[in-house]
């Protein structure tokens, strides 16, 4: 599809492979499989080295089919996907796959538009990364997602509003009714029921939820509207999860409704 890898200069050898480094940081989980959805057959070379590297076990495939068999035959713990595909783009792929059972999906994009960006965090992506990109910083992203999956530091349950939250068991429902919850949904409905009444900016919760001292802003913006559409009566006039305009967003539990 391109003619030159999606990546900076620097981030491969003149070869078009990636150098024998790993990144810095922490040892990749035991056992971590990771699927790397990319038609280009270089940029998908240089991905899966970074990752390799970095101690995680790679699957490749080179279009939206391919991608549904081997995740079926080898269900991945996260799947690193191209949005433009032939045939069927990564988006159509991640509603398969999220159909078929949660898994984390780190988005890749040579798009500069932002509805683009925002379409794959609607259907369930966890982060994106845009081309051209680092691939250092994909696999600090890859570790980012997957360290959310690990059991929790504070295991103990949540409850408000009629919204239960198991950490440990990664279980979330309403009225008794179980929530089906992206990864960083649920993790930001968690962050939420820890912290009552405080109102943080997207910038806060891009560090506290996300793990991250930078990044696109609108992230944040689309899960907030995302688990708004699951845990309100009505997502269009908020209760629970209330805009504090001027800085961003609060839980109440009470479900007061928005000021003017």
């Amino acid at each position: 599809m391109q003619q030159q890898p999606a990546v900076p200069a620097g981030g491969a050898a003149p070869d078009g492979t990636a150098p024998d480094t790993a990144p810095a940081g922490p040892p990749a989980p035991a056992a971590a499989r990771i699927l790397v959805v990319d038609d280009d057959a270089t940029v998908a070379e240089i991905v899966a080295g970074y990752l390799g590297r970095a101690g995680y076990d790679v699957d490749r495939a080179g279009d939206g089919p391919a991608a549904l068999a081997r995740a079926t035959a080898n269900w991945p713990d996260l799947v690193v996907l191209d949005l433009m595909l032939p045939g069927m783009d990564g988006l159509e792929v991640c509603r398969r796959l999220r159909a078929r059972a949660p898994v984390p999906v780190v988005m890749l994009t040579a798009r500069g538009d932002e509805d683009d960006r925002v379409l794959g965090l609607e259907v369930g992506a966890d982060d994106y990364v845009t081309k051209p990109f680092s691939p250092r910083e994909l696999v600090l992203r890859v570790r980012s997602v997957l360290r959310r999956t690990l059991p929790a530091a504070d295991p103990r349950p949540l409850a408000a509003a009629g919204l239960t939250v198991d950490p440990a068991a990664r279980r979330a429902t309403r009225n008794g009714t179980e929530l089906s919850l992206t990864l960083r949904e649920f993790d930001l409905l968690a962050f939420f029921l820890r912290h009552p009444g405080r109102a943080w900016s997207r910038e806060d919760l891009m560090r506290e939820v996300w793990g991250w001292d930078f990044g696109d802003l609108s992230t944040v913006t689309v899960h907030v509207r995302r688990l708004r559409g699951k845990v309100e009566d009505d997502p269009a006039r908020p209760r629970l999860v209330q805009t504090v305009w001027g800085v961003g967003y609060r839980f109440d539990p009470a479900g007061r409704e928005e000021a003017g």
